[in-house]
């Protein structure tokens, strides 16, 4: 179920091990216990610091780094197409039309190819100058070198300047010298095979409708690009995604928001949109927004063709021209209104893509996910500024629909502020709250979690080990009803869900009210076993179906407590499940050591004080937040309604198509 709703950006455990006892002597810590690590080592040891970890996410982000190596060719005018093809065995192919990587010897390791230096020496590439790129989603140099390093091999084949190069790579070592392969007409540009290592991933694969969607947004977001896509047929067997495929998109963003928001009814009868240059040669920028008069909207920002998901500075470039636009075209109608809209009113329904080029981006960390350039929220707004105001001049009509839904949601904001205001004590006192809930003493819902636990139990455990101002438990009974399949008047029946909205405050259906929700954040808190992943996957089947907004705005999470307690020789760890068990005891202690493994039976059997220091603690623990990407929703309602609904054969279905890889995985270990 987890799946279906995210996997909560890949983090790993935080659990965090007793302190041994301090040793007063050095005599165990000399000279020869300092590693220096060289060459791609680092990066086998601590991937996570170069792909942020080694889940799903991160498998991907090696896919990703090697494409927009092809990218950054494309929009640099070298390369006008760009294939990538996965195979079965979890192989991965990406070939350009570009220049190729220089093969020549390297003025500083003349012994060694510049294609070699690439792909085994971290920072090291053609993208620090600026001479070989004006634009380019590769930064650091160490894109290329880091796949390199965590691939089992790695083939790369280089056509330039009418001759076949080859090289090949195992684990971020070469394996053969440079090869040339001969003279070779009619191709240029640069293939690179490579497949990730089981020995860092562990079974995980490739997943192909993932890569097929980042080809496509690639594709959406430079209109000079054709990409190619390919893919084994017994991959993508009774799936949406295609086999074969050419993603070419000569409206660009405007493409990319149309089939993003297909069907809904939205504000302005035409998108907002225009590619506008920035002075002095600097760059560029592109997008596309529209208004939906219901429901969320989403922003998805780019920079360089990279996905910058937390946003940056070119989003705040974007939501200071947008809001000093409008508030001054409703000066100019003498609206005084308009003095009262903010960003959170614009944004908040806005639907669109902002897409920027620019010289030396700054991201934040290798994995790129937020741009952090000064410059860049500079160069947007003054582009966009008047662009804005033209587009509003242009066409009274659609200004003034577009001010008056802008005012609209500012005065409910405002509304729905004053209402916050009233102290929380003062709500619930009006409120019929379950007897078994065991409230937080906080008046303001900021700050504040709701746990659910299952069980008396574990219920007495949480409650001893929680933070009685800002932490609240309400223990549930067994497994709660399945709201997929049941009944309205069995909904309304059931004593646990009937105690469970009462404790939120917010109601639900017509009666929703985010603004009476009385935790900032809801966590659920089930055993580490099958028991408590179906009762989890109850609760979040709840929350999608009656209140999804509370999933939209990431305000429920997964807690992620031990199944183990690992102790030798004073030292104490948890371990999340057996996999992770058998990985700590190798990592953790001695060769030979005796180590006492106890497994927690349920929460209710575990300490307090384990509880709250491996689960509980802000500081110490980790959540999933459960999350639902606009792109993802029409898959998630499918798969909810086949797997927890009323019809069997779809569960049925499900298990026929997906029990041979189960089989395999089960083969594989």
């Amino acid at each position: 179920m987890n799946d279906l709703f995210g996997r909560g950006g890949g983090r790993r455990s935080a659990l965090k091990p007793a302190a041994p006892a301090i040793s007063t002597g050095a005599s165990d810590y000399s000279a020869k216990d300092i590693e220096v690590l060289e060459g791609l080592e680092p990066v086998r040891r601590r991937p996570g610091m170069y792909i942020g970890g080694t889940d799903e996410n991160a498998l991907h982000h090696l896919a990703a780094e090697i494409l927009d190596n092809a990218m950054d060719e494309a929009v640099a005018g070298h390369a006008d197409f760009i294939e990538v093809t996965l195979e079965q065995d979890n192989w991965l192919t990406v070939r350009d039309n570009g220049r190729g990587i220089p093969v020549d010897p390297h003025p500083k390791f003349p012994k060694l190819s510049a294609l070699e230096v690439i792909l085994t020496t971290l920072h090291s590439g053609g993208k620090f100058s600026g001479k070989a790129y004006d634009t380019s989603g590769g930064l650091h140099g160490v894109g290329s070198s880091v796949v390199n390093a965590l691939s089992e091999r790695m083939e790369v084949e280089v056509a330039r300047d009418r001759t076949l190069f080859a090289h090949a790579f195992e684990r971020g070592k070469p394996v053969q010298k440079l090869k040339n392969l001969g003279a070779i007409h009619n191709r240029r540009g640069t293939t690179v095979r490579f497949r990730p290592d089981p020995e860092i991933f562990g079974r995980q694969h490739f997943a192909p409708a993932r890569l097929y969607r980042l080809c496509r947004s690639k594709a959406y977001l430079f209109k000079g690009v054709e990409i190619r896509w390919r893919c084994d047929p017994k991959l993508v067997e009774g799936t949406d995604t295609p086999a074969d495929a050419v993603l070419h998109f000569e409206r660009g963003l405007v493409d990319f928001l149309a089939a993003a928001i297909e069907g809904r009814s939205t504000v302005v009868p035409a998108p907002f949109e225009g590619t506008l240059a920035f002075p002095d040669n600097a760059g560029r920028c592109e997008l596309a927004l529209t208004w939906l008069e219901q429901g969320d909207g989403f922003l998805n920002t780019y920079a360089n063709t990279i996905p910058t998901p937390q946003g940056g500075t070119h989003e705040a470039g974007l939501r200071s021209a947008l809001v000093k636009g409008l508030r001054a075209y409703g000066e100019l109608k003498k609206d005084r209104r308009a003095g009262n809209v903010t960003a959170e009113d614009l944004f908040g329904g806005m639907a669109g893509m902002l897409s920027v080029f620019i010289r030396d981006p700054q991201f934040q960390g290798q994995t790129k996910d937020r741009l952090t350039s000064p410059e860049a929220a500079r160069l947007v707004e003054a582009a966009l500024r008047d662009h804005f105001d033209h587009w509003l001049a242009g066409d009274p009509t659609t200004a003034d629909n577009l001010l008056a839904w802008a005012v609209e949601r500012a005065e409910e904001r405002i509304r729905r502020k004053e209402q916050k205001d009233t102290p929380r004590k003062t709500a619930t006192r009006k409120l019929r709250l379950p007897g078994k809930l065991a409230d937080c003493s906080r008046e303001s819902a900021e700050g504040t979690e709701l746990f659910l636990v299952e069980g008396d139990s574990a219920g007495g455990s949480a409650k001893q080990a929680r933070d009685r101002e800002t932490q609240a438990v309400l223990p549930l009974r067994g497994k709660i009803l399945n709201v997929a399949s049941a009944s309205a008047d069995k909904l309304r029946a059931n004593q646990e869900l009937k105690d469970l909205i009462e404790a939120l405050g917010c109601g639900v259906g017509e009666r929703f009210d985010i603004a009476r929700l009385r935790y900032g954040r809801v966590v659920i808190m089930t055993d580490a076993d099958v028991d408590g992943a179906h009762i989890a996957a109850l609760l979040m089947t709840f929350f999608y179906k009656e209140l999804p907004e509370l999933v939209r705005q990431g305000r429920v999470h997964l807690a992620q407590p031990p199944l183990y307690r690992l102790q030798a020789a004073g030292k104490t760890v948890y371990a999340r499940d057996d996999a992770d068990k058998d990985r700590l005891i190798k990592r953790e202690f001695k060769a030979n050591q005796k180590v006492d493994v106890s497994r927690f039976k349920g929460l209710g059997e575990m300490p307090p004080a384990s509880l709250k220091e491996t689960t509980m603690d802000p500081k110490r623990r980790t959540l999933l937040k459960v999350v639902l990407p606009p792109e993802e929703r029409a898959r998630t309602s499918e798969l909810i309604e086949a797997l927890m609904g009323r019809r069997p054969e779809l569960r049925f279905r499900f298990i026929q198509d997906n029990a041979a890889k189960l089989d395999q995985e089960a083969v594989d270990a």
